[in-house]
């Protein structure tokens, strides 16, 4: 018995062994997850442009919440890294989701090794975030919208942690061509002309991809990319929730990895033969629309074409040094006369709001998003295919909070200067390119006249101290002073830096301009290769991982910060904001490259969710027109005069519903398009489809709800027969059950 135990002890030896050389030899345990995070689709503003009227009504394409987690093994170091479709991450997002993480895996992530990034879409209901200034246009905090994104977060990690397996990662890098220019291109000329000379263009056109696989059985797990381009493809007069251009490259690129695996498919439309016309034909108009019926809370989930079980590839597209690079790469335009806005102040004879970017497909904003989505993609599964460069090493992380309103920065050996309590400057309001703001304002305004000073100090008089610290910015609006109903900005910040082998990922609170985001990098990789004892060297690659954690808008370059456009006016600590984070950083680095860990700040942000204002109501009940039933036709699909629907045409129908805000149908789906198989009906695309579109609205005559599908038939779309579907709950009154419906429209042909 006893050599025999000497034996079991010998092999668990050598498989520990074992273990070690694959670690050294770049095998990780690694893992991925997705999980549903659409929020409320009706009734509910949008988080990016602060447009008001901005409101959701319906869904593009669903957002999801993409993690991976990568450890040295089951008891050794590691991080977890999670993208959300979202305008941003939320430190109350982040301080819940760590709650829950804690009750369930103890203290195995914490605010040290888990990072939450936004790709930040500008089509995301809002309300998530805890602070004053971020809440105004959604009347406050929107549970609902908060608790989709919490729960998605945690169940996106708990599916990478289940998933985890031996596994290795392999980094790759290139240009991606035209998704994205520079919307202050004047601002970047502030800075050093030595500077600018070292680089070919004025905005970062590489994207760092790193991906996933299991050397075993040569199957691919995932790919996260970064790369610098805001998701400001959909424009602020768009209501359908998107992930904007970089969802767009997620859904593209996982369903290409699908396609591309038969083993993972779950299409089958393409294993039938074209049958004759005139039978389709015969057949789609013996099907009638079967009016609505009951069914049950999880039933829409079954008609979902990508089926999450946790086993499907996840592709990402996380976002980087954004602040001032746009993909309405057409440039900006006057609206009133089509020419070139002012170059300086991008406005059209002073008038901010008539100076708006075009993306490569104008004036068809959906097209510009498939297009920036499109090149992205492509350039990740060129990157994903040729990726050879295995890593290994070490994992490792650091974290820090500060104060940011009151960091002393030392500059050089005889000057040090401070950063500010948060404040914002006329050029915010001014808005940009992308999103005009209020009229009155230009971005570089330097000066507010009386009447906004006026309305400033109703709110808030600011200190004669941010007033001189804030320099050259003027103060419009001194939201670090403001502390009712409660704080308007954050003071506490958390940088962050995450290790794979020689890969690097900074964690940064805010949209960094592409000079700032370059002297960051290169600051922190000097600090590791200066200190780490051969370590770290000019292979390693360092990217910046923007939005993440908490959110307090743009870091503009020292020099930028002189012309207060949007990016500068938005940098909320001053005008040595990227000095603070690159002097913190570089504490970050050295303690990372010399394996020392940093005493603590002492310092957390706050949780503010006991003082949220909600002032948003929930839907008080619906009811069907009389003799209607919920999923009943209000305008059935309209046969084409020849019979059969071609490849991009708009089959639609709408449908008596109810408002969509009763149950956000997570990981389900609110439309379906159905194609008839062998007597059976087979869903083959629903909501979260670039192809299909789910539109809610309340009727102006009748003040029901109704909900429109249109599909525009893919090219690849096989010909037969098909209907469209809807699901959707409704309530009687507001304390009612939830009473779950579906319908379908009569059919149609496709040739």
């Amino acid at each position: 018995m006893h050599k025999h135990l000497h034996l079991v002890s010998i092999c668990v030896a050598l498989c520990a062994a074992f273990a070690l050389i694959n670690e050294v030899d770049g095998e990780y345990l690694i893992g991925v997850g997705s999980y549903d995070m659409t929020g409320p689709a009706a009734g509910v503003n949008m988080m990016g442009y602060a447009n008001m009227e901005q409101n959701t009504a319906g869904i593009h394409f669903r957002l999801r919440a993409r993690t991976f987690i990568v450890a040295e093994s089951s008891q050794g170091a590691r991080f977890a890294f999670v993208n959300l479709d979202a305008g941003m991450a939320s430190q109350l997002v982040t301080i819940k989701v760590l709650e829950r993480l804690k009750t369930r895996f103890g203290n195995l992530y914490t605010h040290e090794n888990l990072a939450i990034s936004g790709t930040h879409t500008h089509a995301g209901p809002a309300g998530y975030l805890q602070y004053v200034i971020y809440s105004v246009t959604s009347l406050g905090f929107v549970k609902q919208s908060f608790d989709v994104i919490v729960t998605a977060i945690e169940q996106s990690i708990i599916q990478a942690h289940t998933n985890l397996k031996p596994g290795s990662s392999c980094l790759n890098t290139g240009d991606v061509e035209n998704a994205g220019i520079n919307r202050s291109p004047s601002a970047y000329l502030f800075n050093p002309p030595e500077e600018r000379a070292r680089y070919p263009s004025n905005v970062d056109t590489a994207m760092t991809l790193l991906k996933f696989w299991d050397p075993e059985s040569k199957e691919s797990m995932g790919a996260f990319s970064w790369f610098a381009t805001h998701g400001t493809s959909m424009s602020r007069d768009n209501k359908l929730i998107s992930g904007d251009n970089k969802g767009a490259a997620a859904r593209f690129f996982e369903d290409w990895f699908t396609s591309t695996n038969k083993s993972l498919s779950t299409s089958t439309t393409k294993s039938f033969t074209k049958p004759d016309l005139s039978t389709l034909i015969n057949k789609a108009e013996a099907i009638k629309a079967t009016g609505g019926k009951p069914c049950g809370k999880t039933t829409s989930q079954g008609f979902k074409v990508r089926k999450n079980d946790g086993s499907r590839f996840v592709g990402a597209f996380c976002q980087s040094n954004v602040g001032d690079v746009t993909p309405n790469v057409l440039g900006a335009f006057c609206t009133d006369t089509g020419k070139p806005c002012d170059f300086n102040r991008s406005s059209c004879n002073g008038n901010d709001q008539l100076c708006v970017g075009r993306g490569p497909g104008y004036p068809d904003e959906i097209l510009s998003t498939k297009i920036i989505g499109e090149r992205q993609f492509q350039k990740a599964v060129e990157l994903f295919n040729s990726a050879t460069t295995e890593l290994s090493g070490k994992i490792d992380y650091r974290h820090a909070y500060l104060n940011f309103t009151n960091i002393q920065v030392e500059l050089d050996e005889n000057t040090v200067v401070k950063t500010c309590p948060a404040a914002l400057g006329p050029g915010f309001a001014a808005g940009t390119t992308d999103g005009p703001g209020v009229f009155g304002f230009q971005q570089g305004d330097t000066e507010i006249n009386e009447f906004w000073k006026e309305l400033r100090d109703l709110l808030q008089e600011p200190s004669q101290y941010q007033v001189d610290c804030q320099k050259p910015k003027a103060v419009l609006l001194s939201s670090g002073e403001m502390f009712v109903p409660y704080a308007w900005a954050p003071a506490i910040l958390p940088i962050q830096m995450l290790r794979l082998g020689n890969f690097v990922i900074l964690s940064v609170p805010g949209e960094f301009t592409t000079m700032a985001g370059r002297r960051l990098r290169e600051a922190v990789k000097e600090t590791l290769i200066s200190n780490g004892n051969g370590e770290f060297d000019n292979e390693t690659h360092v990217v910046i991982a923007g939005l993440t954690n908490t959110y307090s808008q743009y870091v503009a370059t020292f020099e930028e910060y002189k012309q207060q456009r949007y990016e500068a006016a938005s940098t909320l600590y001053g005008p040595h904001t990227l000095s603070a984070y690159i002097q913190e950083f570089k504490k970050l680095a050295i303690a990372m490259a010399t394996g020392e860990q940093l005493p603590g700040t002492g310092l957390s942000p706050p949780d503010l969710s006991s003082v949220q204002i909600s002032l948003l109501l929930d839907p008080l009940g619906d009811s069907p027109p009389p003799r209607k039933k919920f999923g009943d036709m209000e305008q059935d699909v309209a046969q084409p005069k020849g019979g059969s629907f071609k490849k991009g045409d708009k089959p639609s129908a709408t449908f008596w519903s109810a408002n969509p805000r009763y149950d956000l149908l997570t990981e389900g789906t609110f439309a379906v398009v159905e194609m008839l198989q062998q007597e059976r009906w087979v869903p083959v695309y629903d909501d979260d489809d670039f192809s299909l579109y789910f539109k809610w609205k309340v009727d102006n005559s009748s003040f029901y709800g109704l909900a429109t599908i249109e599909w525009e038939v893919p090219k690849e779309a096989a010909s037969g027969v098909y209907r469209l579907r809807h699901f959707g709950s409704s309530k009687k009154t507001k304390d009612s059950p939830n009473e779950y419906y579906t319908g379908a429209s009569s059919a149609f042909t496709v040739s």
